[in-house]
């Protein structure tokens, strides 16, 4: 990772994570992340919105399949990946240039919400997160919840964490 800019980003989903498949059939998840820093306004005396990012991401193979599977617009998120710059030219050959976030790792915030995690039967090691607001039916949580693995026989005690 030499020479790469990388950066992590909390932020909300702006739109729902679409998922498409290269003609080689590489599954590839794009979707938008805003974040928008709050800052303290000493004359108000109060809390306020910043001025917002929003970066476009994009997740590649089992982890677009896994991204796709477990997001959805609204649901706050971290993403940390590398940070790229494209410059192109537009319909009336205006040069725009644009940034991009190539994500390496992509999960639910647990700072306002819980999660359940699964591992994915073989592929390597690559995880599915659904994420649910505790006690809050509909919105951005209304994704089933995967089932849950059964308890360990009382026999087989350990340590280790279960995860």
């Amino acid at each position: 990772m030499s020479g790469e800019t990388v950066i992590t980003i909390v932020g909300n989903l702006v739109d729902e994570p679409e998922l498409r498949f290269t003609p080689a059939g590489a599954a590839v998840c794009k979707f938008r992340v805003a974040s928008t820093p709050r800052v303290f306004d000493r004359q108000s005396n109060e809390w306020k919105d910043g001025e917002g990012l929003f970066l476009t991401c994009s997740v590649w193979r089992q982890a677009a399949e896994n991204a796709a599977e477990t997001l959805s617009r609204g649901m706050r998120v971290i993403v940390q990946g590398q940070l790229k710059q494209r410059s192109y030219e537009d319909r009336d050959q205006v040069k725009r240039t644009v940034y991009e976030i190539d994500v390496h790792e992509v999960g639910p915030s647990l700072a306002r919400a819980s999660a359940k995690v699964t591992k994915n039967p073989a592929g390597g090691g690559q995880q599915n997160t659904t994420a649910q607001p505790p006690q809050q039916a509909g919105g951005w949580g209304s994704q089933p919840a995967p089932a849950a693995a059964p308890a360990p026989a009382a026999s087989s005690y350990s340590d280790e964490p279960p995860f």
